[in-house]
């Protein structure tokens, strides 16, 4: 398994599983620069080009993707800005969001589902104004949670069904919380290497997860950003770096 350069290895569990373990961590400036050197920006911060999704909803402002619903318009079903300049399969993806009110997603290795009302379905890292789901895997339209935050699992298959195993703790869900900021940007990271799935937010490893599933284990994929069905929100990106992984 290829090394995370995200942090210094700390550790490992579960080795014949490869499960890596890590601290938060700061990076110096040097280490910044290589770790993003080879990434390629998916959004240019001024419009939507290389984005789709139903008109109306999603807008630029202050320089960032900006996914908006209203109590005068509400939307009837979770919808997606997909990323239109190719799939992803192993990557690293950076960016940054806010959120206020509501929750959101990043969709990645999914599926469209319904292109007119922009429905993807499949891996989600998961971000909300609440103090729960941010940071957890969720499977959207598909297998719901496969890792809560700060948890470490194995998804395989039993009997035919979904069957997820705990196999440890990166941290205590709760007191994750707090490295995540209200109302105010983040630093969220995805990385997905081979079935090795892991999501970091602030330099905070959320949730590891190894998807073992075969049949249901998406290995390739569109990456895409939601609003979602619900109470009115708005939710923010940009920054937004993908590294191809080999």
């Amino acid at each position: 398994m290829r090394l995370l350069r995200t942090c210094s290895t700390v550790g490992l569990l579960a080795g014949a599983l490869g499960f890596l373990a890590f601290t938060g961590c700061r990076l110096t400036p040097r280490a910044v620069a290589e770790e993003r050197a080879g990434s390629i920006q998916l959004f240019n911060g001024k419009d939507l080009s290389g984005w789709a999704g139903v008109p109306g909803l999603w807008t630029v402002e202050d320089g960032a993707i900006t996914g908006t619903t209203t109590k005068f318009d509400p939307i009837k079903n979770n919808t997606f800005l997909v990323w239109t300049n190719g799939v992803v399969d192993n990557f690293e993806l950076r960016l940054k969001y806010r959120v206020f009110n509501g929750n959101s997603g990043i969709q990645y290795r999914s599926q469209v589902l319904d292109a007119e009302k922009a429905i993807v379905g499949g891996y989600q890292a998961d971000l909300e104004a609440g103090k729960t789901y941010s940071g957890i895997l969720y499977e959207e339209r598909g297998r719901g949670i496969l890792a809560l935050r700060g948890q470490r699992t194995h998804i395989t298959e039993e009997n035919g069904q979904t069957k997820v195993n705990l196999l440890g703790e990166v941290a205590k869900g709760p007191e994750l919380q707090q490295y995540v900021r209200h109302e105010d940007w983040n630093d969220y990271l995805i990385v997905a290497d081979g079935n090795h799935l892991m999501h970091f937010i602030n330099g905070k490893m959320m949730v590891d997860v190894i998807d073992a599933q075969a049949a249901k284990a998406a290995k390739s994929g569109v990456l895409a950003l939601q609003v979602h069905a619900g109470p009115p929100m708005k939710v923010q990106f940009k920054d937004i770096l993908l590294k191809k992984l080999p």
